[in-house]
């Protein structure tokens, strides 16, 4: 045992010092000590115990369902178009728990994983050159938010940084005819896209794993010959003339879907801090709130190859994939029109973008009734005018407030929201972690006190049950369709992002995650908040944030760089501790600062911000300007 003990410190005298000299090296880093001993709030403990418990949990549904080499343990086979989205989801937020202070083994797992589900969905067919032959951006932006996420875990990764530079110049105008963006016009030239150009035909072998799935949908057109119903989609006899209308109107030319690419840019922007990228994805955007004005304020649903809205539609600004009728109106405009000009203003700091999204809401804000004192706004469109009333989700309206902070956005999110969700945690678990933000924003008004841990203990209970399920699972692979496995991960984040990090958790189909701030551990230099600290975004302004940070190790101080913005986007200026006397005033004039936090220690920090001041990147603290390239073995 002496010599376990010997080596283990010879270990730290070893590292240690290296460490201290590189966060030495970070230019501006000012250190900020706090003493406040206090009992740890019930919230803290909760976080800490869901962050330790994620990985056995983890660890225990991997093991269940994958190979040694990270396959998924299925069939041999498996047909269409659709599925490697769904093989990908299945482990896509692996990684953003390590970023958020998973252990290690959670990260080079995650990129195991992400390694063995491409190789499988090439051997379906799906996957081609390591992206997916030809598919939408709802589909695309479920598999490369996992993608994206390697980002914030390990920029460093050599292999998954060239990744992102060849999966962005996939839509790079290539002056060929099989090119995915057409940089004259820019528009991308179909809905559905990919490694092997656009697929402007469809053939039914294509559709054959997602007919079930839409039959289940309103048809996308009721012209349809000899089609009467969404339930034809699984008649043999009567697809073909769906499949006919789909080819002959819908797959040539671009959609607002296809605005869910800008976050493929973006992250490729962020390893690489290169123009070109950035350039992409603001004239896209811009390009996009030219069609809307010049259709009235209304998003039109589809641009044909000559850039003309409703080209293949006979005029009309409906009809389009994915579009105001089909399969799920309004949703879909709301989900891409706010990740692209989310990211359009985060490489530029204009939030002039965020226009686009505004439109979308207004459209439907505008012919929206109320009924039992609920607000309902229409979700779809076509020959009979607006129709399909229903409450809108709050999480859209939700992000467009965080991204602006104005004070009208903020009172359109309570006007567009059910009051009782705002008051009572309901919790819901969609196919994200993205749903339960309207009792949030009842939080961050000062009504529901008690959400932090209200939230933490239905996603820790929502785990359980997963973890219930999993053990319960008696299934075999040819009886699992492919939405087996991310219908049981168990490692749920929703109240773990909301938290610590002060942000509504990211737009599932394809939306970068943006936060009022991120941890860094500098003593083990790694991201994420270092073991035995808790941290919780109190309130958010367009002026900062309250923070309050917990060390909950009794003996030990805990030191955590704290950044501005998930890609250090925001400048704080000044930092203010002014809850307990002797009051502290720091300023920081910079993208990050470094807080030491004394044992015991609970400190309630005000933090002042200019946001989307600063180039986004994925640089950790210690990185400099550019990022170092290694290779990885996992």
């Amino acid at each position: 045992m002496k010599y376990i003990i010997v080596v283990i410190f010879l270990v730290t005298v070893i590292i240690n010092p290296a460490v201290s000299q590189e966060l030495d090296s970070i230019p501006d880093l000012k250190s900020v000590p706090y003493h406040s001993p206090s009992p740890p709030p019930e919230w803290a403990l909760l976080q800490r115990q869901m962050m330790e418990a994620l990985y056995p949990a983890a660890m225990e549904f991997v093991e269940k369902y994958t190979n040694p080499d990270g396959t998924l343990i299925w069939r041999d086979e498996w047909p269409g178009m659709d599925g490697s989205d769904d093989g990908y989801e299945s482990f896509y937020n692996f990684p953003l728990y390590y970023a958020l202070g998973g252990p290690k083994e959670i990260d080079l797992l995650s990129r195991k994983l992400w390694e063995g589900v491409t190789r499988q969905f090439t051997g379906y067919g799906q996957i081609v050159d390591e992206f997916d032959a030809g598919y939408d951006w709802m589909h695309h932006g479920e598999s490369y938010t996992y993608f994206y996420f390697f980002g914030l875990a390990d920029p460093t990764d050599k292999k998954m940084r060239n990744r992102a530079i060849k999966f962005a110049k996939l839509y790079f105008d290539d002056g060929t005819e099989n090119s995915n963006f057409d940089s004259t016009l820019k528009l991308i030239r179909s809905p559905l896209t990919g490694s092997l150009g656009p697929r402007f035909v469809n053939t039914a072998e294509d559709w054959v794993t997602h007919r079930p799935i839409l039959s289940n949908y309103p048809l996308p057109y009721d012209d349809i010959p000899n089609v009467t119903s969404g339930k034809d989609w699984n008649n043999d006899k009567k697809f073909h003339f769906i499949l006919e209308a789909l080819n002959n109107r819908m797959m040539k030319g671009d959609v607002p879907l296809n605005l869910a690419s800008t976050s493929m840019m973006v992250n490729a922007y962020m390893y690489t801090g290169e123009d070109q990228y950035k350039e992409w994805v603001t004239s896209y955007v811009k390009a996009w709130r030219e069609r809307t004005e010049k259709n009235n304020g209304i998003i039109p649903d589809n641009v044909g190859l000559t850039g003309e809205i409703g080209e293949y539609m006979d005029g009309n600004w409906w009809g389009g994939y994915y579009g105001w009728k089909w399969p799920h109106g309004v949703k879909n405009k709301l989900e891409a029109t706010t990740i692209g000009a989310s990211n359009a203003y985060l490489v530029s700091g204009d939030e002039n973008y965020l226009a686009l999204p505004n439109a979308v809401i207004a459209s439907v804000s505008n012919e929206a009734k109320e009924e039992n004192g609920k607000k309902l706004v229409p979700h779809r469109y076509d020959d009979r005018g607006w129709y399909d009333f229903r409450p809108m989700e709050p999480m859209y309206p939700t992000h467009l407030w965080y991204m602006s902070r104005k004070s009208n956005d903020w009172e359109r999110v309570k006007d567009l929201l059910d009051p009782e969700e705002m008051g009572k945690l309901n919790y819901r678990k969609g196919k994200g972690d993205e749903i339960n933000t309207a009792t949030w924003l009842g939080y961050l008004e000062g009504k529901v006190p008690t959400y932090p841990v209200d939230i933490l203990k239905a996603t820790y209970n929502e785990m359980l049950s997963r973890l219930d399920r999993i053990r319960k699972d008696s299934s075999t692979p040819d009886f699992q369709d492919v939405h087996h496995w991310l219908n049981l991960n168990p490692v749920v984040l929703e109240g773990i992002v909301q938290t610590m990090l002060g942000a509504p958790n990211h737009i599932y189909h394809g939306g970068l995650l943006h936060t009022s701030v991120r941890y860094f551990d500098p003593e083990n230099r790694r991201t994420g908040i270092p073991s035995d600290m808790a941290a919780l975004v109190e309130q958010i302004t367009d002026a900062g944030i309250s923070l309050t940070l917990v060390n909950l190790h009794p003996t030990e101080t805990r030191k955590v760089i704290v950044q501005g913005g998930m890609f250090g986007e925001h400048q704080i200026k000044r930092v203010n501790m002014i809850d307990k006397y002797p009051y502290q005033f720091d300023t920081i004039d910079h993208k990050f600062f470094q807080a030491e936090i004394s044992p015991g220690s609970v400190v309630k920090l005000e933090i002042e911000m200019i946001r989307f001041q600063n180039p986004p990147t994925y640089a950790f603290p210690w990185h400099g300007e550019n990022i170092p390239e290694k290779d990885i073995n996992y």
